[in-house]
C-alpha cells in the first residue's frame, strides 16, 4: 500500500488538509495526517494528533500553550514532526510527504522533510516558494510549489494548484513505493562515489577529471558552487557517503570572505577533513567574488575588475590582500584534516577569466595566494603539488583525478 503523509496545522489549515486527504484517497493512496497545530481546535481528525507530536519533541502540548511563545512552539512542533516522519519512514509507512502553508507551516513541515533521506518524495506548497527558499530546502531534495494565493480556503485559484500537488505527490509516492527504479542507498551502489566541485569558469578542467574518474570505476557527483551546492557537498561528505572528494573549485570561500552572494558559510572545506575522507583540493575560481546583477553591486567594489558573468551574476577580481587571506584560510582548514589530503596548484591561472590574457589574469595576486597557502601548510600532513598548467587544462584535471584515485587506493588497502 502506498502511503502519503500530510503534515500541517489542522487548526488553521484543517479544511484544506481535509480536502487534500479526500483527493489523495480518491487517487488510490492511503493517507497519514500529522497535526502540528498548537492553539486552536483541529478542524479535521488527525492520525498523529498534536499531543503526540509535542511528546515526540520531549514536551507536553499544555506546556506549549501556557508558555504562549509562538516562536518556541513552532520550533518544538517542527522537532516533533521531524521525529514522527523519521519513525514512519523507518516503519515503511511513508512513501511521500505533502504539506501546505505560509511561513510558519512551511518552516515546520520542511524541517521534518529535511530529516528524510534523499529520494523520498517531498512536496511543499507554500506562499513562500516564490522567494528565497534556501532556509526551507537546505541541502535536501524538497520540491517547492508556489501557492500563488495564501493557503486560506479552497477557491478558484487554490483548487487547481492543490489538485496538481495531489497528483504530483500521488504519482511520486506510487513510484517510490514500487521501488522499481529506486537506486541503492547513496554510497551503497556498485561504484564508489566521488564528489567534485565545479563552476562555469572551471568546467573544462573538472569535466576532464570527472571523465578520468569515471574511466577508473567511480560514480562522480558534481556540485555547482552556488552556496547551496557547497553546503550539500559538505553535508554528504560528513555523512561518509563518498570514497573521496575532488574539491577543485573553492569560489564559495571567496564569497564568504568578501561578502559575495554565493557563500556556503564558514564551514566550507571542512567536512571531508573531519570525516577522514581522502580529498584532492585545488584553488579554482578563488580569483573572483560573485555578486548579483550589475546594478546591484555595492559602491565599494565598483572600482575593481568588474565582469558581467550573466544577467544575474556579476563578478569582481579578488585583490592581492584577499588572495593572501584566502590562502591562509584554505591552509588552516586542510591542516585540520584527519584523512589523506593533497593540494594541486595550477600555476597558470585559476579560472577561465584568470588565464593568461584574460581579464582576471593577475600573477601578483595569484602568487600571494600560493605563498600564503604554502606557508600555512608547512609542517602539516597535507601534500602540495605544483602544476605548470591552467586549471582548465585537461591534463591538470586528469592528474588531479589520478592523484585522488591513488589516495583512495591507499586508504582501501590499509582498511
Amino acid at each position: 500500500m502506498t502511503n502519503v503523509v500530510l503534515v500541517g496545522t489542522l487548526d488553521t489549515k484543517g479544511v484544506e488538509y481535509g480536502w487534500l486527504r479526500e483527493r489523495l484517497l480518491r487517487a488510490g493512496v492511503e493517507v497519514i495526517l500529522v497535526d502540528t497545530g498548537i492553539m486552536g481546535e483541529p478542524r479535521v481528525a488527525a492520525d498523529v494528533p498534536r499531543a503526540a507530536v509535542a511528546r515526540a519533541a520531549g514536551t507536553e502540548l499544555s506546556l506549549l500553550r501556557s508558555a504562549a511563545d509562538r516562536g518556541a512552539a513552532v520550533t518544538t512542533m517542527a522537532r516533533g514532526a521531524e521525529a514522527a516522519l523519521v519513525r514512519l519512514h523507518a516503519e515503511g509507512r511513508l512513501h511521500g510527504v505533502l504539506a501546505i502553508g505560509g511561513s510558519g507551516g512551511t518552516s515546520i513541515a520542511t524541517r521534518a522533510m529535511r530529516s528524510l533521506p534523499l529520494g523520498v518524495p517531498k512536496l511543499m506548497v507554500s506562499s513562500m516558494a516564490s522567494g528565497d527558499t534556501a532556509p526551507y530546502v537546505g541541502s535536501s531534495d524538497i520540491t517547492m510549489m508556489y501557492s500563488v494565493v495564501d493557503i486560506a480556503g479552497i477557491n478558484s485559484v487554490s483548487a487547481p494548484i492543490l489538485a496538481n500537488a495531489v497528483a504530483a505527490i500521488a504519482g511520486m509516492a506510487e513510484s517510490f513505493a514500487a521501488g522499481a527504479d529506486r537506486p541503492p542507498r547513496l554510497g551503497a551502489g556498485p561504484r564508489p562515489l566521488v564528489a567534485a566541485s565545479m563552476a562555469g569558469v572551471t568546467t573544462p578542467g573538472v569535466d576532464a577529471a570527472r571523465e578520468r574518474l569515471t574511466e577508473l570505476g567511480y560514480e562522480v557527483l558534481v556540485f555547482h558552487v552556488s552556496g547551496t551546492g557547497g553546503r550539500t557537498l559538505e553535508t554528504l561528505a560528513g555523512q561518509g557517503v563518498f570514497a573521496g572528494v575532488l574539491d577543485l573549485t573553492l569560489s564559495e570561500l571567496a564569497d564568504d570572505l568578501c561578502g559575495g552572494i554565493l557563500t556556503a558559510g564558514p564551514d566550507r572545506l571542512s567536512a571531508a577533513g573531519r570525516a577522514g575522507v581522502p580529498q584532492v583540493v585545488s584553488l579554482g575560481a578563488l580569483d573572483m567574488v560573485k555578486f548579483g546583477p550589475l546594478e546591484s553591486l555595492p559602491q565599494r567594489v565598483l572600482d575593481r575588475g568588474v565582469h558581467v558573468h550573466n544577467p544575474s551574476i556579476t563578478v569582481i577580481r579578488t585583490s592581492q590582500a584577499e588572495c593572501a587571506e584566502l590562502g591562509r584560510r584554505v591552509a588552516a582548514k586542510l591542516r585540520a584534516a584527519t584523512g589523506p589530503t593533497a593540494v594541486c596548484v595550477p600555476l597558470r591561472g585559476l579560472s577561465a577569466l584568470g588565464a593568461p590574457g584574460g581579464p582576471y589574469h593577475d600573477p601578483r595576486a595569484d602568487r600571494a595566494l600560493f605563498s600564503a597557502l604554502r606557508e600555512g601548510l608547512q609542517g602539516s600532513t597535507a601534500r602540495l603539488y605544483d602544476y605548470d598548467t591552467h586549471i582548465n587544462d585537461p591534463a591538470f584535471g586528469r592528474a588531479a583525478a589520478d592523484r585522488l584515485h591513488a589516495m583512495i587506493g591507499t586508504v582501501s588497502a590499509a582498511a
